[in-house]
């Protein structure tokens, strides 16, 4: 049984219910003022919600926080089945991996996971890596191999998703897509006179970027450049304006237009000497490696993809592009009159 919170308003405390048929029941003990019988309905519900969301989206400044629960609802839209991932039963790092394995097992409490993911297992072997390098150590060369496959099939289960969706029956696609349009525009239309949408995002996949190109919405992110996009470490606070016809000096502000941070990185980011770039990978490409063999990449690997956490070679790339990308998030949310709305894990 699947249990809801909610708690707007003026409530005085949080609301749990869960749906009993066609209507939603709270549970034992909870209650609201606002209701008027034992049970209620969807249309109740939206009479409640809609009017304060409307007002909070109205903020100044407004940011959406997205997690893998936009990929696994979108997903199941088209597919009738969430996204896959990757679990410890698809990846190995050779000899090393049960002393990796539990490394990782004992850090990700530390972070707030139960459980350790992939995230905790490429971490810990990129540390180990790391002091292997040191030590000049016979076994470093077998260690990065095994790193680099785990990567490349990491990207590859993320560009699975993306081929799943791309590639599902025209008219499951097309409701998947149209649900995705309408979750981003109702954030993204705001009035000329309000800050820019801000979202930022875990995901490591690309499909905001796909619903915001249907939507026509621009994304403004750190990356310059069409042929091959370069990260910009410097803030630089670039939006885009218009000259309404027959006014001259008063530029507005070009509606339709959001900023944009992926805070974990991307599959379609790649380290290039001391440059990140955005490689022309196509939305559900069936494999990153071809990608990589363009000239101008100087011969990448799985290795140099922009995949948190990256197999950076000292303390100052480690905390680069993230730390530039984090503060984004800070300068972004520690405003007055600023909301940020979460969604997904």
């Amino acid at each position: 049984m699947t249990v809801n919170t909610l708690k707007i308003r003026d409530d005085h405390k949080p609301l749990v219910f869960s749906a009993d048929g066609d209507a939603f029941k709270p549970q034992v003990g909870s209650q609201a003022a606002w209701l008027t019988g034992e049970t209620f309905d969807q249309k109740e519900l939206r009479r409640r919600i809609e009017p304060w969301l409307t007002s909070l989206f109205q903020s100044e400044h407004l940011s959406l926080l997205v997690g893998s629960g936009i990929t696994h609802a979108i997903h199941r839209i088209a597919t009738g089945t969430g996204a896959s991932g990757m679990d410890r039963s698809g990846y190995a790092f050779g000899e090393m991996g049960s002393k990796i394995f539990a490394a990782a097992d004992k850090e990700a409490p530390r972070v707030g996971r139960a459980t350790a993911n992939i995230e905790d297992d490429l971490r810990v072997a990129n540390d180990l890596l790391r002091g292997m390098q040191i030590v000049e150590s016979d076994k470093a060369d077998s260690l990065k191999t095994c790193i680099d496959a785990v990567l490349q099939g990491f990207s590859a289960s993320i560009l699975k998703n993306e081929t799943s969706i791309a590639l599902a029956e025209e008219g499951k696609r097309e409701q998947a897509f149209n649900t995705l349009v309408t979750f981003l525009m109702s954030f993204a239309s705001r009035t000329g006179v309000r800050d820019r949408l801000n979202i930022f995002t875990t995901n490591y996949d690309r499909l905001i970027e796909a619903g915001a190109e249907l939507a026509g919405l621009h994304l403004l992110d750190r990356f310059l450049g069409k042929l091959m996009p370069i990260f910009r470490s410097s803030r630089l606070d670039l939006d885009m304006h218009y000259n309404p016809p027959g006014i001259r000096g008063e530029p507005r502000y070009l509606e339709g237009v959001a900023r944009y941070t992926k805070l974990h990185g991307s599959v379609d980011w790649v380290q290039t000497g001391k440059d990140i770039r955005r490689i022309g990978l196509p939305f559900g490409a069936a494999s990153v490696q071809p990608y990589l063999e363009a000239p101008g990449l100087s011969g990448a690997s799985a290795h140099e993809l922009m995949i948190y956490p990256n197999a950076a070679k000292d303390r100052e790339t480690a905390d680069y592009p993230y730390v530039e990308l984090f503060r984004d998030v800070a300068a972004a949310v520690c405003r007055p009159n600023s909301t940020l709305v979460t969604y997904g894990e």
